[in-house]
């Protein structure tokens, strides 16, 4: 047997998710009506032209070769025409465009690329898994920046500044934001781009959310600052607007440097997604629109459904303005539990699932995630075993599962 630690992976904390997941599985297996709210793992079929366009592109034996890892040129072109479309930013898609085999990979790799060990790192947390621990695989120092109702974060930014040395590299930001849902206006970037400039920080900005947003809410994407390019990079993802997650394809666009960093980087790790995805993934970028549309107004009436339901049960929810999830404080009665505790007994009680706030930070424990990935009526359905839950108050004891 083998006796060495492998130290990367020793860095990396238990994977809070998986307990949840674990007694789901489980669940299930005794065949138990499971409402998975957990991972935000969209539901909702690849609109019908996208997937066409694969299934014609998949028939040519020439597109079954290697392809290129910093995307094939019309993709890139695809992007960046996007980017023209929808924020009037200007892109060379030679040298400030690369695409990625979903966001996820790419941020990953970036990091991989752009920092040295012992590099100081800032996060906001709560934060998406990967914004953190791709800087600890990296071999990077991970600084939390707290974000969370009742906090000014720029002012928690510049003490994190001041209290870190060697100062640092990098930071990496997500609006909207998941889990907390949080949107910002052109005036937060603004401060950022100037914060970045002040103190040499690269800017990395997943904007994986930027199409599922409600209510008229228009969310900026961070290029649009003017001299942005000088500091900042922007991931996004085809998973959530075209619901394509399983087809890993996203870009990461902006500084023509860092691109760069990462096209190398990826020279060596891949040949690029294949390449019928990225031909189908042209189609979603140029062609008709409207499936967005009906995406979005999908995760809408399943928010509304939920919020004004949980709201009616007596567990107070505001309605998020962007992405795919809502972000719920745990009722008073109930938070001496832990997110983690309080999840499981959702699951056990209420047989639906959630993501446990711990997972997503130290900061987060009064937290549950909700991930809009059931239809309105499956979510009807959990409203009422969360009902049930919640009033079981003082009636019953808890008992760990």
């Amino acid at each position: 047997m083998l006796e060495r630690e492998f130290l990367r992976i020793k860095r990396l904390p238990p994977y809070v998710f998986a307990i949840v997941n674990d007694l789901k599985y489980k669940a299930r297996r005794r065949g138990e009506d499971i409402i998975d709210l957990g991972m935000g793992n969209p539901d909702i079929p690849t609109p019908t032209h996208i997937v066409d366009k694969l299934v014609e592109a998949a028939r040519n034996p020439r597109n079954h070769r290697y392809s290129s890892s910093k995307g094939i040129p019309k993709l890139r072109e695809a992007i960046c025409n996007w980017y023209k479309r929808k924020f009037n930013v200007d892109l060379d898609p030679e040298t400030e465009a690369i695409a990625t085999i979903g966001a996820k990979e790419g941020i990953a790799h970036f990091t991989l690329a752009a920092l040295r060990p012992g590099d100081v790192a800032l996060v906001p947390t709560p934060t998406y898994p990967i914004h953190a621990y791709s800087i600890v695989i990296a071999g990077g120092d991970l600084r939390s920046v707290p974000l969370l109702n009742g906090t000014d974060f720029f002012e928690s930014l510049m003490k994190a500044v001041r209290q870190t040395w060697p100062v640092p590299e990098m930071l990496i930001l997500s609006f909207p934001h998941n889990p907390t849902t949080k949107v910002v206006d052109m005036e937060f970037f603004y401060k950022v781009v100037d914060f970045a400039r002040d103190h040499d920080i690269i800017v990395v900005h997943d904007f994986a959310y930027a199409e599922l947003v409600f209510d008229d809410y228009c969310p900026p994407s961070i290029l649009q600052v003017p001299g942005a390019k000088d500091v900042a990079v922007e991931f996004y993802s085809l998973s959530k607007t075209y619901s394509m997650p399983g087809w890993r394809v996203g870009f990461m666009v902006g500084n023509s440097k860092l691109v760069e960093a990462l096209a190398k980087l990826k020279s060596y790790y891949d040949y690029g997604i294949f390449q019928p995805i990225q031909i189908a993934a042209i189609v979603a970028l140029n062609g008709p629109q409207e499936c967005v549309k009906e995406i979005v107004d999908t995760y809408r009436r399943r928010r509304d459904v939920l919020v004004d339901g949980l709201n009616r049960i007596g567990w107070r929810v505001e309605k998020p303005k962007g992405t795919m999830f809502v972000w719920a404080e745990i009722p008073g009665e109930y938070k001496h539990m832990g997110s983690l505790e309080f999840s499981k007994f959702l699951l056990k009680e209420g047989k639906v699932a959630v993501s446990p706030g711990i997972g997503f930070g130290y900061n987060a424990d009064d937290y549950v995630r909700f991930a809009l990935v059931e239809n309105e009526q499956r979510i009807r359905q959990a409203l009422r075993g969360m009902k049930k839950v919640l009033t079981l108050g003082e009636k019953k004891k808890w008992v760990a599962v």
